[in-house]
């Protein structure tokens, strides 16, 4: 027993680094005086850098290795949840860049921030590997809990209080429907392990199945609420608007990542095998919402007046597009998820970057604040292009090999109907991703005074994220090697 737990910390070191990083985190913050504040606290970065870098090089070691359960196999550790990791841990960093840069965030709350956010990516790394429901629910409880912090975070701004009270309302809704659910699957079948559930379904009568059915889908309130998929969205846009910036942009990689990866390890473990009434049920509801979470997220992105609200309903209908990729189940599905996931990663961060810096000169994001921005940053407005482009599904960028993927999966299960639903999701998006580029490129700028915030380290900040979303366009092929390799180990 004592050698197994050995064996199993052995693969937990990325989590194991990145707790120990937020205890140092703690030490260091409780060294600055009251002076010292915002990004002045230079040691305390550097921890929280160190910590990252530490854990993204052991995942990427160990991208490779052979797929196992550790902890009496409550966690899985294989390449899929290593991937979904790597991808989370770079959105960490990208959002702890921002946080230190941008002026959303109060001085004296930055290092609140470094260390809140390391907690929630630990609670997404748990989510993302959880091999049994108790620590499924552990790693959203983890993941949720110091998410709520966070969203209100600019305590003495009324709108980021009451996107904090939104969401930990939601979130503790979604929880005790998730729990309820939970608890009726576990009546049912009489284990919280993956692997003994998934033997126990195929013994099911009518009955026992025909209980089962709602209780899944309570179970997917927890997962969807993640997502921010429909009709669990309403949070979204009102968070992601109340929130500071980088946060905001935290929220819009790390738990969604965290909450597609497990969300396809359930339905591939549960639902991947033979046509069963419950697996028709499960996949045929996700079909559903899939279809008017992308559709209600970009009808929603239309009308917005805010840059940062419209990415927030353009985040939810990304989400129903890597949802139509979870419904395929087939191992095609899943690398396009993953692919996406990764492409959506440095989309995100350099949209996000941008209107940061933006927000930062004028007090807010709305649309008009964009005007003739090439004019006066032409660097930073050609990759702002790029990744409206590159959002939109238009090719050579990232973006459309993305979309190119899951639409494959779908196309290659029948799924014409989606496929078609997706397809035109593609063009009403297009009308509000071109809508900012229009006004960079065709508006004349309020004032010509520059940006302060696109400083020369920023400038390179955003053009070594931009570099990824145009060469995952062209050279994709090794990225969906790897995404491909990343297979979901069910045992």
């Amino acid at each position: 027993m004592l050698l197994n737990y050995l064996a199993s910390i052995g693969r937990f070191i990325p989590e194991i680094v990145l707790v120990v990083t937020m205890i140092g985190l703690l030490f260091v913050e409780s060294t600055y005086g009251e002076n010292d504040k915002g990004s002045k606290k230079g040691y305390l970065y550097a921890t929280a850098y160190i910590g990252l870098i530490l854990s993204l090089a052991q995942l990427v070691g160990s991208l490779g290795d052979a797929p196992g359960g550790i902890f009496t196999n409550s966690l899985t550790i294989d390449p899929f949840s290593t991937l979904a990791k790597i991808i989370m841990v770079i959105g960490t960093a990208g959002a702890t860049y921002l946080s230190r840069r941008s002026s959303d965030i109060y001085s004296e709350l930055k290092g609140e921030f470094v260390i809140i956010s390391i907690g929630v990516l630990i609670g997404g790394m748990l989510l993302a590997s959880a091999n049994n429901m108790l620590m499924l629910y552990i790693g959203i409880e983890t993941l949720s809990i110091l998410s709520y912090v966070l969203a209100s975070l600019k305590k003495n701004d009324d709108r980021s209080s009451e996107a904090g009270l939104k969401y930990s309302l939601y979130g503790g809704i979604s929880a005790g429907i998730m729990l309820f659910g939970l608890s009726h699957i576990f009546g049912v079948v009489g284990t919280i392990q993956f692997t003994g559930m998934i033997a126990k379904l195929q013994t099911l009568d009518t009955m026992q199945i025909a209980i089962l059915m709602p209780s899944f889908l309570m179970f997917f309130a927890g997962i969807g609420y993640k997502i921010a998929c429909v009709p669990f969205h309403m949070w979204a846009p009102d968070v992601y608007e109340g929130s500071p910036l980088p946060v905001t942009t935290f929220f819009s990689i790390v738990p969604k990542i965290a909450g597609i990866a497990v969300l396809v390890r359930v339905t591939m473990a549960f639902f991947g095998g033979e046509t069963t009434a419950l697996q028709m049920t499960w996949v045929g509801t996700l079909s559903v919402i899939a279809a008017l979470t992308m559709t209600v997220g970009n009808v929603s992105a239309i009308g917005q007046r805010s840059v940062k609200r419209m990415l927030a309903y353009s985040s939810i209908s990304h989400a129903g597009m890597m949802m139509m990729g979870v419904v395929c189940l087939t191992e095609i599905g899943v690398t396009g998820i993953l692919f996406y996931g990764i492409t959506y990663l440095f989309m995100t961060l350099v949209a996000f970057f941008i209107t940061s810096f933006v927000q930062d000169e004028y007090g807010n994001d709305h649309f008009e604040r964009f005007n003739g921005l090439i004019f006066k940053h032409p660097l930073m407005a050609i990759f702002m292009i790029i990744t409206m482009f590159s959002l939109a599904g238009i090719p050579p960028f990232s973006g459309f090999v993305a979309k190119f993927n899951i639409f494959n999966a779908l196309i290659d299960k029948n799924f014409y109907v989606l496929a078609i639903i997706a397809g035109l999701n593609s063009v009403v998006a297009l009308y509000y991703y071109l809508k900012i580029v229009r006004l960079m490129v065709f508006k004349q700028s309020e004032s010509d005074e520059k940006i302060g915030g696109f400083v020369f380290s920023n400038q390179v900040a955003i053009a070594v994220l931009t570099v990824p979303v145009v060469l995952l366009g062209v050279f994709w092929e090794s990225i969906i090697h790897v995404a491909n390799g990343a297979k979901i180990f069910i045992q």
